[in-house]
Protein backbone atom coordinates (compact mmCIF):
# COMPACT_ATOMS: atom_id res chain seq x y z
CA UNK A 1 0.00 0.00 0.00
CA UNK A 2 1.21 3.02 -1.06
CA UNK A 3 0.21 6.94 -0.33
CA UNK A 4 1.23 10.05 -2.10
CA UNK A 5 0.94 13.86 -0.18
CA UNK A 6 -2.30 14.20 -2.41
CA UNK A 7 -4.31 11.83 -0.77
CA UNK A 8 -5.82 12.04 2.57
CA UNK A 9 -4.56 10.20 6.35
CA UNK A 10 -6.53 9.79 9.23
CA UNK A 11 -4.36 9.20 12.83
CA UNK A 12 -4.20 6.69 14.03
CA UNK A 13 -4.22 4.25 11.15
CA UNK A 14 -2.27 1.46 11.32
CA UNK A 15 -1.44 0.82 7.62
CA UNK A 16 -0.09 3.83 5.49
CA UNK A 17 0.09 7.07 5.10
CA UNK A 18 1.63 8.22 8.46
CA UNK A 19 4.27 10.76 7.84
CA UNK A 20 2.82 12.76 4.64
CA UNK A 21 -0.35 14.76 5.57
CA UNK A 22 -2.58 15.30 2.74
CA UNK A 23 -1.16 18.87 2.64
CA UNK A 24 1.54 20.78 4.50
CA UNK A 25 0.49 21.51 8.51
CA UNK A 26 1.08 24.19 10.75
CA UNK A 27 1.51 23.75 14.46
CA UNK A 28 -1.95 24.35 14.88
CA UNK A 29 -3.46 21.17 12.13
CA UNK A 30 -0.37 19.28 13.67
CA UNK A 31 -1.60 19.04 17.07
CA UNK A 32 -5.45 19.08 16.19
CA UNK A 33 -4.20 15.53 14.60
CA UNK A 34 -2.00 13.96 17.41
CA UNK A 35 -1.53 16.09 20.65
CA UNK A 36 1.03 17.13 21.96
CA UNK A 37 4.21 14.88 22.60
CA UNK A 38 4.09 12.49 25.16
CA UNK A 39 6.85 11.06 27.78
CA UNK A 40 7.35 14.48 29.52
CA UNK A 41 9.59 13.12 32.32
CA UNK A 42 9.77 9.68 31.28
CA UNK A 43 12.43 9.21 28.90
CA UNK A 44 13.34 5.91 29.31
CA UNK A 45 10.55 4.43 27.95
CA UNK A 46 10.91 6.13 25.14
CA UNK A 47 13.80 4.04 24.41
CA UNK A 48 12.17 0.64 25.55
CA UNK A 49 9.30 1.53 23.23
CA UNK A 50 12.07 2.72 20.39
CA UNK A 51 13.17 -0.64 21.06
CA UNK A 52 9.86 -2.68 21.21
CA UNK A 53 8.77 -1.17 18.07
CA UNK A 54 12.19 -2.12 15.62
CA UNK A 55 12.33 0.87 14.06
CA UNK A 56 16.10 0.96 12.45
CA UNK A 57 17.44 4.32 10.58
CA UNK A 58 15.79 5.78 8.01
CA UNK A 59 18.95 7.60 6.59
CA UNK A 60 20.92 4.62 4.64
CA UNK A 61 22.40 2.67 7.24
CA UNK A 62 19.27 0.80 8.90
CA UNK A 63 20.99 0.95 12.28
CA UNK A 64 18.89 0.11 15.41
CA UNK A 65 17.48 3.59 16.54
CA UNK A 66 17.24 2.37 20.22
CA UNK A 67 21.05 1.59 20.56
CA UNK A 68 22.21 4.81 19.27
CA UNK A 69 19.57 6.44 21.77
CA UNK A 70 20.82 4.52 24.65
CA UNK A 71 24.63 4.68 23.98
CA UNK A 72 24.47 8.34 24.07
CA UNK A 73 22.05 8.41 27.11
CA UNK A 74 24.31 6.09 28.90
CA UNK A 75 27.15 8.42 28.62
CA UNK A 76 27.96 11.27 30.96
CA UNK A 77 28.40 15.17 30.80
CA UNK A 78 26.80 17.45 27.79
CA UNK A 79 24.90 15.69 25.08
CA UNK A 80 24.12 16.71 21.73
CA UNK A 81 21.15 15.16 19.00
CA UNK A 82 20.97 16.48 15.31
CA UNK A 83 18.50 15.91 13.00
CA UNK A 84 20.11 15.36 10.02
CA UNK A 85 18.08 16.11 6.66
CA UNK A 86 20.92 16.78 4.51
CA UNK A 87 20.04 14.25 2.05
CA UNK A 88 23.05 14.55 0.03
CA UNK A 89 21.98 11.91 -2.69
CA UNK A 90 21.18 13.63 -5.53
CA UNK A 91 18.52 10.96 -6.08
CA UNK A 92 16.51 11.78 -2.88
CA UNK A 93 13.55 14.13 -2.36
CA UNK A 94 12.21 12.69 0.55
CA UNK A 95 13.49 14.40 3.52
CA UNK A 96 13.07 17.57 1.72
CA UNK A 97 8.86 17.25 1.29
CA UNK A 98 8.90 15.72 4.97
CA UNK A 99 10.59 18.92 6.51
CA UNK A 100 8.40 20.91 4.08
CA UNK A 101 4.87 19.23 4.45
CA UNK A 102 5.45 17.77 8.21
CA UNK A 103 8.17 19.90 10.10
CA UNK A 104 6.72 19.80 13.49
CA UNK A 105 6.75 15.81 13.21
CA UNK A 106 10.27 16.41 12.90
CA UNK A 107 10.79 18.62 15.94
CA UNK A 108 8.65 16.35 17.90
CA UNK A 109 11.22 13.54 17.19
CA UNK A 110 14.12 15.98 18.07
CA UNK A 111 12.93 17.02 21.15
CA UNK A 112 11.95 13.51 22.27
CA UNK A 113 15.27 11.97 21.58
CA UNK A 114 16.62 14.93 23.61
CA UNK A 115 14.61 14.21 26.15
CA UNK A 116 15.43 10.59 26.50
CA UNK A 117 19.33 10.72 25.83
CA UNK A 118 19.81 13.84 28.24
CA UNK A 119 21.04 16.41 25.89
CA UNK A 120 20.77 19.69 26.31
CA UNK A 121 22.14 21.12 23.09
CA UNK A 122 19.81 20.77 19.57
CA UNK A 123 20.54 20.86 15.73
CA UNK A 124 18.90 20.64 12.49
CA UNK A 125 21.23 19.85 9.62
CA UNK A 126 20.52 20.68 6.38
CA UNK A 127 21.50 21.67 2.37
CA UNK A 128 18.57 24.11 2.27
CA UNK A 129 19.11 25.75 5.90
CA UNK A 130 16.42 27.89 7.61
CA UNK A 131 13.42 27.43 5.05
CA UNK A 132 10.20 29.77 5.36
CA UNK A 133 8.29 26.56 7.29
CA UNK A 134 10.69 25.38 9.58
CA UNK A 135 11.23 29.10 10.73
CA UNK A 136 7.39 29.10 11.02
CA UNK A 137 7.15 26.11 12.74
CA UNK A 138 9.96 26.91 15.42
CA UNK A 139 8.56 30.44 15.91
CA UNK A 140 5.20 28.83 16.37
CA UNK A 141 6.29 25.85 18.47
CA UNK A 142 8.71 29.05 20.81
CA UNK A 143 4.99 31.01 21.35
CA UNK A 144 3.62 27.66 22.29
CA UNK A 145 6.32 26.79 24.91
CA UNK A 146 6.54 23.27 23.64
CA UNK A 147 10.67 23.13 22.84
CA UNK A 148 12.52 22.71 26.39
CA UNK A 149 15.66 22.23 24.06
CA UNK A 150 16.25 25.44 21.44
CA UNK A 151 17.20 24.25 18.39
CA UNK A 152 20.17 25.73 15.68
CA UNK A 153 19.72 25.14 12.13
CA UNK A 154 22.56 25.16 10.10
CA UNK A 155 23.22 24.57 6.41
CA UNK A 156 25.19 21.94 5.27
CA UNK A 157 27.48 22.83 2.03
CA UNK A 158 26.53 21.04 -1.39
CA UNK A 159 28.64 17.89 -1.37
CA UNK A 160 27.71 14.47 -1.03
CA UNK A 161 29.23 13.32 2.08
CA UNK A 162 27.95 16.79 3.69
CA UNK A 163 25.41 14.27 5.36
CA UNK A 164 27.94 11.59 6.78
CA UNK A 165 27.71 11.65 10.52
CA UNK A 166 31.47 12.11 10.97
CA UNK A 167 31.54 14.94 8.55
CA UNK A 168 28.06 16.63 9.99
CA UNK A 169 30.17 16.70 13.17
CA UNK A 170 32.96 18.29 11.77
CA UNK A 171 30.74 21.00 10.06
CA UNK A 172 28.61 21.76 13.14
CA UNK A 173 31.92 22.51 14.96
CA UNK A 174 33.61 24.46 12.47
CA UNK A 175 35.24 23.16 10.28
CA UNK A 176 34.88 21.38 6.53
CA UNK A 177 32.51 18.42 6.03
CA UNK A 178 34.85 15.86 5.46
CA UNK A 179 34.35 12.03 7.52
CA UNK A 180 37.16 11.45 9.87
CA UNK A 181 38.20 7.48 10.80
CA UNK A 182 36.53 5.78 13.46
CA UNK A 183 36.45 4.70 16.04
CA UNK A 184 35.21 6.85 18.15
CA UNK A 185 31.98 7.19 16.84
CA UNK A 186 30.29 10.50 17.71
CA UNK A 187 27.81 8.81 19.71
CA UNK A 188 30.77 8.48 21.79
CA UNK A 189 32.86 11.70 20.61
CA UNK A 190 31.15 14.16 18.61
CA UNK A 191 30.61 17.72 18.27
CA UNK A 192 33.05 19.68 20.80
CA UNK A 193 33.96 16.39 22.24
CA UNK A 194 30.03 15.60 23.66
CA UNK A 195 28.14 12.15 22.95
CA UNK A 196 26.13 13.21 20.00
CA UNK A 197 22.76 11.53 18.85
CA UNK A 198 22.61 12.12 15.26
CA UNK A 199 19.60 11.10 13.61
CA UNK A 200 18.04 11.11 10.05
CA UNK A 201 14.61 13.62 9.81
CA UNK A 202 12.38 10.47 8.58
CA UNK A 203 13.76 8.53 11.97
CA UNK A 204 12.77 11.17 13.68
CA UNK A 205 9.24 11.48 12.47
CA UNK A 206 8.93 8.01 13.45
CA UNK A 207 9.70 8.28 16.64
CA UNK A 208 7.59 11.12 17.12
CA UNK A 209 4.40 8.53 16.03
CA UNK A 210 5.95 5.74 18.31
CA UNK A 211 5.76 8.21 21.22
CA UNK A 212 1.87 8.48 20.68
CA UNK A 213 0.97 5.13 19.23
CA UNK A 214 3.38 2.58 20.81
CA UNK A 215 5.33 -0.25 19.17
CA UNK A 216 2.39 -2.56 18.20
CA UNK A 217 0.71 0.58 16.75
CA UNK A 218 4.23 0.57 14.52
CA UNK A 219 4.49 -2.77 14.13
CA UNK A 220 0.99 -3.20 12.21
CA UNK A 221 2.99 -2.13 9.08
CA UNK A 222 5.65 -3.60 7.38
CA UNK A 223 7.29 -6.84 8.60
CA UNK A 224 8.12 -9.04 10.85
CA UNK A 225 11.90 -8.57 10.79
CA UNK A 226 11.48 -5.07 9.61
CA UNK A 227 8.67 -3.29 10.44
CA UNK A 228 7.06 -0.05 9.85
CA UNK A 229 6.98 2.42 6.45
CA UNK A 230 9.55 4.35 5.15
CA UNK A 231 9.25 7.33 2.53
CA UNK A 232 10.91 6.50 -1.01
CA UNK A 233 11.65 8.28 -3.64
CA UNK A 234 10.63 7.11 -7.07
CA UNK A 235 11.39 7.34 -10.52
CA UNK A 236 9.31 6.14 -13.73
CA UNK A 237 10.58 5.33 -16.97
CA UNK A 238 9.15 8.62 -18.39
CA UNK A 239 11.31 10.57 -15.66
CA UNK A 240 8.99 11.81 -13.54
CA UNK A 241 9.96 11.59 -9.81
CA UNK A 242 7.16 11.33 -7.19
CA UNK A 243 7.80 10.84 -3.19
CA UNK A 244 5.85 7.37 -1.64
CA UNK A 245 5.40 6.11 1.95
CA UNK A 246 5.02 2.37 1.24
CA UNK A 247 4.91 -0.49 4.28
CA UNK A 248 8.64 -2.42 4.37
CA UNK A 249 8.49 -5.31 2.14
CA UNK A 250 6.40 -4.04 -0.36
CA UNK A 251 6.93 -6.16 -3.75
CA UNK A 252 9.08 -3.30 -6.11
CA UNK A 253 6.90 -4.00 -9.28
CA UNK A 254 3.48 -2.20 -6.83
CA UNK A 255 6.39 1.06 -6.97
CA UNK A 256 7.90 0.53 -10.38
CA UNK A 257 7.54 -0.07 -14.02
CA UNK A 258 8.66 -4.12 -14.84
CA UNK A 259 6.98 -3.58 -18.70
CA UNK A 260 8.89 -3.15 -21.55
CA UNK A 261 9.52 0.24 -21.32
CA UNK A 262 11.91 -0.60 -18.43
CA UNK A 263 15.35 -2.43 -18.60
CA UNK A 264 16.70 -2.73 -14.98
CA UNK A 265 15.70 -1.29 -11.64
CA UNK A 266 18.21 0.85 -9.48
CA UNK A 267 17.86 0.20 -6.16
CA UNK A 268 19.16 2.47 -2.96
CA UNK A 269 20.49 5.45 -4.78
CA UNK A 270 24.05 5.75 -6.02
CA UNK A 271 25.38 3.58 -3.38
CA UNK A 272 22.96 0.97 -3.87
CA UNK A 273 22.85 -1.66 -6.90
CA UNK A 274 21.29 -2.12 -10.13
CA UNK A 275 18.80 -4.94 -10.56
CA UNK A 276 18.02 -6.84 -13.48
CA UNK A 277 14.78 -7.56 -14.38
CA UNK A 278 13.42 -11.27 -13.84
CA UNK A 279 11.84 -12.88 -16.38
CA UNK A 280 9.30 -14.83 -14.44
CA UNK A 281 6.21 -13.30 -12.48
CA UNK A 282 7.16 -15.37 -9.55
CA UNK A 283 10.44 -14.15 -9.15
CA UNK A 284 9.42 -10.93 -9.62
CA UNK A 285 6.88 -10.84 -6.74
CA UNK A 286 9.63 -12.45 -4.60
CA UNK A 287 11.56 -8.82 -5.15
CA UNK A 288 10.96 -6.74 -1.87
CA UNK A 289 11.68 -3.44 -0.72
CA UNK A 290 13.40 -4.66 2.68
CA UNK A 291 16.92 -5.22 3.48
CA UNK A 292 16.90 -9.01 4.12
CA UNK A 293 15.53 -9.88 0.90
CA UNK A 294 17.58 -7.05 -0.97
CA UNK A 295 20.39 -8.53 0.06
CA UNK A 296 20.23 -11.52 -1.45
CA UNK A 297 20.63 -9.63 -4.82
CA UNK A 298 23.54 -7.69 -3.44
CA UNK A 299 21.39 -4.69 -2.65
CA UNK A 300 19.58 -2.81 0.16
CA UNK A 301 16.52 -0.06 0.67
CA UNK A 302 19.54 2.57 1.35
CA UNK A 303 17.69 5.79 1.43
CA UNK A 304 14.87 5.07 -0.25
CA UNK A 305 15.71 5.53 -4.02
CA UNK A 306 14.16 3.33 -6.65
CA UNK A 307 14.27 3.90 -10.74
CA UNK A 308 13.16 2.26 -13.49
CA UNK A 309 15.90 2.65 -16.26
CA UNK A 310 13.91 3.16 -19.24
CA UNK A 311 15.06 0.89 -22.48
CA UNK A 312 16.16 3.80 -24.55
CA UNK A 313 18.72 4.29 -22.76
CA UNK A 314 22.36 2.92 -22.32
CA UNK A 315 22.71 1.87 -19.18
CA UNK A 316 27.10 1.69 -19.22
CA UNK A 317 26.25 5.57 -19.80
CA UNK A 318 24.11 6.66 -17.02
CA UNK A 319 26.69 4.36 -15.15
CA UNK A 320 29.35 5.92 -16.20
CA UNK A 321 27.62 9.61 -15.40
CA UNK A 322 27.00 8.40 -11.60
CA UNK A 323 30.31 7.06 -10.72
CA UNK A 324 31.97 10.46 -12.44
CA UNK A 325 29.93 12.21 -10.06
CA UNK A 326 30.72 10.22 -6.79
CA UNK A 327 34.85 10.34 -7.72
CA UNK A 328 34.56 14.02 -8.06
CA UNK A 329 32.47 14.16 -5.05
CA UNK A 330 35.04 12.63 -2.91
CA UNK A 331 36.84 13.75 -0.09
CA UNK A 332 39.75 13.07 -1.61
CA UNK A 333 41.68 12.29 2.15
CA UNK A 334 42.13 8.29 2.15
CA UNK A 335 43.91 6.43 -0.42
CA UNK A 336 40.93 4.41 -1.96
CA UNK A 337 38.89 7.76 -3.27
CA UNK A 338 42.06 9.90 -3.92
CA UNK A 339 43.27 7.27 -6.14
CA UNK A 340 40.53 4.63 -6.71
CA UNK A 341 37.34 6.02 -7.44
CA UNK A 342 39.25 8.23 -10.34
CA UNK A 343 40.55 5.69 -12.05
CA UNK A 344 37.52 3.77 -11.77
CA UNK A 345 35.02 6.61 -13.27
CA UNK A 346 37.76 7.06 -15.98
CA UNK A 347 37.58 3.58 -16.68
CA UNK A 348 34.10 3.51 -16.88
CA UNK A 349 33.82 6.34 -18.86
CA UNK A 350 36.42 4.76 -21.75
CA UNK A 351 33.74 1.57 -21.39
CA UNK A 352 30.89 4.67 -21.92
CA UNK A 353 32.19 5.16 -25.74
CA UNK A 354 33.18 3.20 -28.55
CA UNK A 355 35.52 0.27 -28.54
CA UNK A 356 36.98 0.11 -25.46
CA UNK A 357 40.26 -1.28 -24.98
CA UNK A 358 39.49 -5.10 -23.79
CA UNK A 359 41.61 -4.58 -20.53
CA UNK A 360 39.75 -1.65 -18.58
CA UNK A 361 36.58 -3.99 -17.52
CA UNK A 362 39.19 -6.59 -16.12
CA UNK A 363 40.76 -3.21 -14.89
CA UNK A 364 37.80 -1.57 -13.21
CA UNK A 365 36.69 -4.78 -11.61
CA UNK A 366 40.27 -5.41 -10.31
CA UNK A 367 40.05 -1.65 -8.92
CA UNK A 368 36.96 -2.59 -7.10
CA UNK A 369 38.41 -5.03 -5.21
CA UNK A 370 41.23 -3.09 -4.12
CA UNK A 371 39.38 -0.01 -2.85
CA UNK A 372 36.44 -1.68 -0.78
CA UNK A 373 36.61 -1.80 2.96
CA UNK A 374 39.58 0.71 3.62
CA UNK A 375 38.15 4.24 3.37
CA UNK A 376 37.72 6.59 6.11
CA UNK A 377 33.82 6.27 5.47
CA UNK A 378 31.55 3.68 3.27
CA UNK A 379 31.84 5.98 0.44
CA UNK A 380 34.16 3.58 -1.86
CA UNK A 381 32.11 0.62 -0.49
CA UNK A 382 28.85 2.38 -1.64
CA UNK A 383 30.36 3.21 -5.08
CA UNK A 384 31.80 -0.40 -5.31
CA UNK A 385 28.22 -1.66 -5.04
CA UNK A 386 27.03 0.39 -8.11
CA UNK A 387 30.10 -0.17 -10.48
CA UNK A 388 29.84 -4.26 -9.66
CA UNK A 389 26.26 -4.50 -9.84
CA UNK A 390 26.21 -2.06 -13.48
CA UNK A 391 29.28 -4.35 -14.86
CA UNK A 392 26.70 -7.70 -14.12
CA UNK A 393 23.42 -6.30 -15.57
CA UNK A 394 24.62 -4.50 -18.19
CA UNK A 395 27.18 -6.95 -19.86
CA UNK A 396 25.05 -7.43 -22.95
CA UNK A 397 25.58 -3.44 -23.37
CA UNK A 398 29.49 -3.64 -22.69
CA UNK A 399 29.80 -6.70 -25.50
CA UNK A 400 28.25 -3.81 -27.46
CA UNK A 401 30.40 -1.08 -27.03
CA UNK A 402 33.25 -3.20 -27.28
CA UNK A 403 31.95 -3.63 -30.91
CA UNK A 404 31.27 0.01 -31.55
CA UNK A 405 27.06 -0.29 -30.98
CA UNK A 406 25.34 0.83 -28.22
CA UNK A 407 21.59 0.10 -27.96
CA UNK A 408 20.25 3.33 -26.19
CA UNK A 409 18.05 5.42 -28.96
CA UNK A 410 17.78 8.71 -26.54
CA UNK A 411 20.74 10.27 -25.51
CA UNK A 412 19.83 12.39 -22.71
CA UNK A 413 20.61 11.63 -19.13
CA UNK A 414 18.02 9.85 -17.35
CA UNK A 415 19.44 9.96 -13.47
CA UNK A 416 19.46 13.03 -11.89
CA UNK A 417 23.44 15.09 -10.81
CA UNK A 418 23.93 18.72 -9.71
CA UNK A 419 24.78 21.10 -12.26
CA UNK A 420 28.55 22.07 -12.67
CA UNK A 421 30.22 18.34 -11.00
CA UNK A 422 34.07 17.92 -12.01
CA UNK A 423 34.18 16.03 -14.99
CA UNK A 424 38.00 15.16 -15.01
CA UNK A 425 40.44 13.86 -12.33
CA UNK A 426 42.10 17.02 -12.54
CA UNK A 427 38.75 18.91 -11.54
CA UNK A 428 38.17 16.38 -8.87
CA UNK A 429 41.56 17.32 -7.10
Amino acid sequence: MTTTMNEPATRPATTVPRLLPAAPEDLRRHLARYGPAPYRGRAGLLIGDIEASGLTGRGGAAFPVHRKLAIVAQARGRKVVVANGAESEPASRKDELLLRAAPNLVLDGLQLAAEATGATEAHLYTHYGATPEILRALAERAAAGLDPVRVTITQAPPRFLAGQESALVNHLGGGPARPTFQPPRVTERGLRGAPTLVQNVETLAHIALIARYGPRWFRAAGSRAEPGSMLTTVYSPDGKCRVIETEIGTPLKNLLSSGPETQAWLVGGYHGAWLALPQAALTLDALTLDNGTLKKYGAAAGAGVLAALPSDRCGVTEAARVVGYLAAESAGQCGPCLNGLPRIAAGLAELAGPRPRRAVRADVERWAGLVEGRGACHHPDGTVRFVRSALTVFAPELSRHEKGQCSATNRRPFLPLPDGIPTSEDDWI
